[in-house]
C-alpha cells in the first residue's frame, strides 16, 4: 500500500506488526473475520476488495461439482426469451451459459461457437470483434480481468479458471498486464457505449443480478423510453429477427 508502512496499517488495525506481517506472508495464522475487517478499513478497502481479503485469508475449498459444466435453469430460460433487450448469464469464470436473440444481436452469436469458447473474457481479449463492438474496450476488458481475479480469490483450486487465465495471459499482452495489478471487482450496474456495425452508436444500461443459490448472474440490458438507444435497439430488433436466405447461409 503506498504511503503506508507495515507498522502503521497494523496499529491503524489494532493488531502487531509481527501478526500483521505473518499474515501479509499467507504464513500459517487464522485471522479472525474482525481482525480483516480492521485491516479493510485501515487499507480503505472498497466491498470487492474486502471481500477479496476475506476470500484470501479463508479460501472456499474446491468443490467436485465445481468441476462440472454450469446449467442454466428451464425458468432463467424462459426468463430471457421473454425480454425485449439483450440479457444473458455469466457463469462463475464469465462462461456465457445462456442469451437470448438480443444479446446475439448486440454482442456476438456465442451460441454458434464451441461450447468451450463460449467466454466473455476469452471472446473480449481473442476476437477483434469484441474490440470493435465496445466503445471503450478497454474499461470492459479490465472488468473482465478484475472479475475473474476476484473469483480466483474465492477458488484458489479451480483448475478450470487457471487455465483459462493461463491461455488469456499467453494469447494477450494486456491480459497479461492487468492481471498482474490484482484488481477486483463485484459487478452491480453501470453504462456501456457500443458501435454495432447495423445501428451504430448507443449507450445502454445495464444491471447484473446474482441468480439464487447459483453462481451465475442474469445481465440485463435497458435503455431510455423515447432515446436514440431505444431506436437502435428495436432497429437491431427487427433485423436480427429477419430470416437469413439460404444462398446467404453459403
Amino acid at each position: 500500500m503506498p504511503g503506508l508502512r507495515r507498522e502503521e496499517i497494523a496499529s491503524l488495525a489494532g493488531v502487531s506488526t509481527d501478526y500483521y506481517v505473518r499474515l501479509e506472508q499467507g504464513r500459517n495464522i487464522t485471522a479472525s473475520a474482525e481482525v480483516l475487517d480492521a485491516i479493510a478499513r485501515a487499507l480503505q478497502l472498497d466491498e470487492a476488495e474486502r471481500a477479496h481479503l476475506h476470500h484470501l485469508a479463508k479460501p472456499r475449498p474446491a468443490k467436485r461439482a465445481t468441476d462440472r459444466p454450469q446449467r442454466v435453469r428451464p425458468g432463467v430460460h424462459l426468463l430471457l426469451d421473454g425480454l425485449t433487450t439483450p440479457a444473458f448469464v455469466l457463469g462463475r469464470r464469465l462462461e456465457v451459459l445462456a442469451s437470448n436473440r438480443m444479446a446475439r444481436a448486440l454482442l456476438t452469436d456465442f451460441e454458434a461457437m464451441p461450447v468451450a469458447e463460449r467466454n466473455h473474457a476469452r471472446w473480449v481479449f481473442l476476437d477483434s470483434s469484441a474490440r470493435e463492438r465496445y466503445t471503450d474496450w478497454e474499461t470492459v476488458a479490465r472488468d473482465n480481468v478484475a472479475v475473474l481475479r476476484m473469483e480466483a480469490g474465492r477458488r484458489p483450486d479451480d483448475a478450470a479458471l487457471a487455465a483459462l487465465v493461463g491461455e488469456l495471459t499467453v494469447k494477450s499482452p494486456e491480459f497479461g498486464r492487468w492481471w498482474a495489478d490484482h484488481d477486483v471487482l463485484i459487478r452491480g450496474h453501470g453504462v456501456k457505449g457500443f458501435h454495432h456495425p447495423i445501428v451504430g452508436e448507443l449507450e445502454i444500461r445495464y444491471e447484473a443480478m446474482q441468480l439464487a443459490d447459483e453462481d451465475q448472474t442474469l445481465f440485463v440490458y435497458s435503455v431510455e423510453p423515447g432515446s436514440p438507444a431505444e431506436r437502435a435497439l428495436q432497429l437491431l430488433d427487427s433485423w436480427s429477427a429477419t430470416p437469413v436466405p439460404d444462398d446467404a447461409r453459403r
